[in-house]
């Protein structure tokens, strides 16, 4: 490609060959791109110059993205089309197994076929593990008649059914996308599983031994209430107590007879905290909760939360009668409310691949993405799965979970929304449009927010309230749902619990009731 010149009028121009139909072919490659931008700069040039090699910046990142996202869609096309080809195989073993035992029982009675069915169970059910690893259940032949819970067959007739493969779907050979097995694709039918719609409990399969208690700082009510619960622990449940280092050091000057109670020293035994601890005891408010869950990077132990704060939509258990409801937990079962957690990723503009990144940073409440000081709007574009979905423009937007819904984002107009429903709120802080209303999307979506080239300032993301870090043109902040959630504990169940701390906290729909005095319907 020919460098840059300034013709006779003094304008920059750029000079390239032409193909037969006269169009210039500039954006062709990403060659071609990047042999454009490291051409000398052009004396005079002017700002309408400036943004295009800001939008060629940009479109050269782009044609990498998709160079890169070409070719981990081919490696994923090999593996599902293998994992196809073994699947259908296993299938047609099957199928010919049954024609088999039918052709050699031959005409007999639905009676004389007992133990045919449970021959092919068997082997249905083994192929079900196989591939129900992968979360894929498919079936190449269906019978025709009549089926009870057994499956067995009244009609002998075989009939061919067309038949097809649901899976689920994720995008990028390095994804770390979990999808909860909520629907069952069995034999060429769409059921959902049962505890997609039922209370999830929990029952010990042996007896909690250590209990870890994180307590809200600087309060005397809960400094209190943590040396007797400590000690009823210890002395009545015989348990093994671990506490934060601040704590340890508040209990052994109460009292030398604290010594037993253990700690950590750093982060790499936080990170191991999981593997020793067999329950969580929260004394304070949601606060507390969020930062009990901030110290688990993987897998969370059930989290007992008693309310000593100001609000408590995550608090449910009342520290008046805790010796009680303690004793409830330990010897279970009890109901569990499943918080689902983001996982966020920063990938800046100097980032070779999408693996790049800063993170993963684990949020239980919401991550927040706003202008800071900035007089100006922020400029975000926002994608899908790769679909573009809006360019918000207003003061940031807010990406929450459910058991967010009523905190910030319920603040910026975003609905409330029961914890166990596994979605990502998408709510705009302010938007510069009446049409902007806030939305909810399904959980296995992933999230991408980028601050674009020709943005006028930064935006700066928080995430559940802290860690609060910059985001330059072009950089972009990845968002999806966690793999590992927030078991707490329910005072009841999830929808009564939920119920109860909006009316609670929120008075939701507290007015006067209307008189029975006036007119009336004849």
């Amino acid at each position: 490609m020919a460098p840059s010149k300034l013709n006779p009028n003094g304008d920059a121009s750029v000079s390239c060959s032409q193909p037969e139909n006269g169009l210039i072919d500039l954006f062709n490659s990403e060659k071609a791109v990047q042999e454009l931008l490291q051409q000398p700069p052009v004396q005079g040039i002017d700002d309408h110059l400036i943004e295009f090699s800001e939008a060629l910046r940009t479109v050269a990142k782009a044609l990498r993205r998709v160079s890169e996202g070409k070719a981990s869609a081919q490696a994923e096309a090999a593996e599902w089309k293998r994992k196809y080809e073994l699947e259908r195989a296993r299938n047609l073993q099957l199928e010919r197994k049954e024609l088999s035992s039918g052709e050699h029982n031959g005409d007999c009675s639905a009676e004389n076929l007992t133990n045919q069915p449970m021959m092919c169970n068997e082997a249905r059910k083994q192929s079900e593990r196989c591939c129900g690893m992968h979360g894929i259940f498919s079936h190449e032949v269906l019978h025709n008649g009549e089926i009870d819970s057994d499956t067995e067959m009244v009609n002998n007739k075989f009939m061919r059914k067309a038949s097809f493969k649901l899976s689920w779907w994720c995008k990028g050979e390095k994804s770390d996308q979990h999808k909860q097995d909520i629907v069952s694709f069995e034999r060429g039918n769409i059921t959902t599983a049962e505890r997609s719609s039922k209370q999830i409990s929990l029952k010990w399969e042996s007896h909690p031994q250590t209990v870890l208690i994180l307590t809200k700082p600087n309060s005397t009510s809960v400094r209190i209430l943590c040396v007797d619960m400590v000690r009823w622990l210890r002395e009545q449940k015989k348990m093994e107590i671990f506490v934060e280092p601040r704590v340890k050091v508040e209990l052994m000057t109460e009292s030398p007879n604290f010594d037993f109670v253990q700690t950590w020293k750093d982060d790499k035994e936080t990170l191991l905290l999981h593997t020793n601890v067999d329950l969580v005891v929260t004394l304070g408010g949601d606060g507390t909760v969020l930062w009990a869950a901030s110290l688990f990077k993987g897998p969370v132990p059930p989290v007992v939360p008693f309310s000593l704060g100001s609000l408590g939509f995550m608090t449910p258990f009342h520290s008046e009668q805790y010796r009680e409801c303690l004793d409830s937990i330990l010897r279970g079962p009890f109901s569990i409310t499943l918080r689902h957690r983001l996982q966020c990723h920063v990938i800046r503009d100097a980032a070779k691949s999408e693996y790049e990144s800063e993170g993963p940073i684990l949020v239980l409440n919401e991550v927040t993405i706003d202008r800071g000081i900035s007089s100006f709007l922020t400029n975000l574009e926002c994608y899908s799965d790769g679909s573009f979905v809006t360019c918000v423009q207003g003061d940031g937007l807010i990406l929450s979970t459910t058991s967010g819904s009523t905190a910030y984002s319920l603040a910026a107009g975003g609905s409330m929304v029961h914890p166990q429903v596994p979605g990502i709120l998408f709510t705009p802080i302010c938007p510069h449009s009446l049409s902007f209303r806030p939305l909810i999307l399904p959980e296995h979506v992933t999230l991408r927010v980028q601050v674009p080239f020709n943005s006028r300032g930064h935006a700066w993301a928080s995430f559940d309230g802290k860690d609060r870090r910059q985001l330059a043109p072009g950089d972009a902040l990845v968002v999806s749902m966690a793999p590992c959630p927030v078991p707490t504990a329910c005072q009841v169940d999830s929808t009564s619990d939920f119920l109860r701390s909006i009316h609670d906290g929120l008075h939701w729909n507290l007015r006067k009731t209307q008189s029975f005095e006036g007119p009336r319907d004849l």
